[in-house]
């Protein structure tokens, strides 16, 4: 009887793993599909009072922010009351520094005097903020409008001059010959024989002028 008994309650141990096992079994073969960046993971576990215990697992990457956007750099300006961060370093409107505040603090002191906040640094900790007026926001607006203005970019950028002498380069193994024209900017200082030579040095094992290089006027 004993005998009986105790086989009896191990086929119903056994029943109880194996719905035990399909539990965990259909619950993996039915889950729907998650949206992660790496699919989850199914672990197995040792345990001494069962066969095996399965558990949902995230994997570890340090990636995981790779598709995010980087931010624009937003123009000179005031940002109004959205100030994402909790901790500023605040500017006074007369150039002085009032130190580390809650926004709270700031916007409590921007409220008071009339004034706005405008973001100076931002890749910085804590992030730097100025107060101040309207007419000082626009009197910068305009001198960094003219300072662009005043920083005129070369005529040819370094990139552009090398993807067109490769251009001419494999046109000249394939035994063209290649006229090249070079069009001076309106106000640029390039030196355009300056130019010429350095396209005649990448390919001078290869070739050499046919004819000089001339100014022509264009009408």
């Amino acid at each position: 009887m004993t005998a009986l008994c105790t086989m009896k309650y191990l086929c119903q141990v056994t029943r109880n793993e194996n719905k035990y096992a399909k539990r965990f079994f259909g619950t993996l073969l039915t889950q729907t599909a998650q949206k992660w960046l790496f699919s989850p993971l199914w672990i197995v576990v040792s345990d001494p009072k069962k066969s095996a215990v399965f558990g949902l697992t995230q994997p570890f990457c340090t990636d995981e922010k790779s598709h995010t956007q980087q931010k624009r750099k937003a123009a000179f300006g005031s940002v109004g009351r959205r100030i994402p961060y909790r901790i500023l370093h605040v500017i006074s409107q007369d150039g002085e520094s009032l130190g580390n505040m809650h926004r709270a603090e700031a916007l409590k002191l921007m409220d008071q005097n009339g004034l706005k906040l405008v973001l100076l640094r931002e890749n910085v900790e804590p992030p730097v903020y100025r107060l101040m007026t309207g007419q000082q926001i626009h009197e910068e607006q305009l001198k960094r409008a003219e300072k662009k203005k005043a920083s005129p970019k070369p005529a040819i950028a370094k990139n552009d001059l090398e993807t067109k002498t490769k251009q001419i380069a494999q046109w000249i193994e394939k035994r063209h010959h290649v006229k090249v024209t070079i069009r001076q900017a309106k106000g640029s200082s390039t030196d355009m024989f300056m130019l010429f030579d350095q396209i005649l040095e990448t390919v001078s094992a290869k070739a050499t002028y046919l004819s000089k290089p001339k100014v022509a006027r264009e009408g």
